[in-house]
């Protein structure tokens, strides 16, 4: 998988459209500016990632470092990775956000 527009690689999203919607997941590729493919390493994994429209998509302000830097070196990423960048971000970055409110 070649990943000419590393910017959004590693980014925690959840869907807001579509059957999935409200379901987090990580971006591990991007196709062209609209379009991405995310995995979550659990229903979604990274040998299967779904294609996106990141129109659809709620991006947050949080880029799990693990996963970025496991698919710029290597190109892959492990779903137990994938899984643990997103129990990372739902305990600690959620719990600070919903404190501030």
């Amino acid at each position: 998988m070649e990943n000419r527009y590393p910017a959004h690689i590693g980014r925690i999203v959840c869907e807001t459209r579509g059957r999935n919607a409200g379901v987090f997941s990580v971006i591990v590729g991007q196709i062209d500016n609209k379009l991405v493919l995310i995995a979550d390493g659990d229903k979604r994994k990274f040998d299967r990632p779904k294609k996106k429209n990141i129109n659809h998509l709620h991006l947050y302000n949080y880029v799990s470092p693990e996963v970025k830097n496991s698919i710029l070196q290597t190109g892959r990423v492990t779903d137990g990775k994938l899984r643990y960048a997103l129990h990372t971000f739902r305990s600690f970055y959620l719990a600070r956000e919903e404190g501030t409110h």
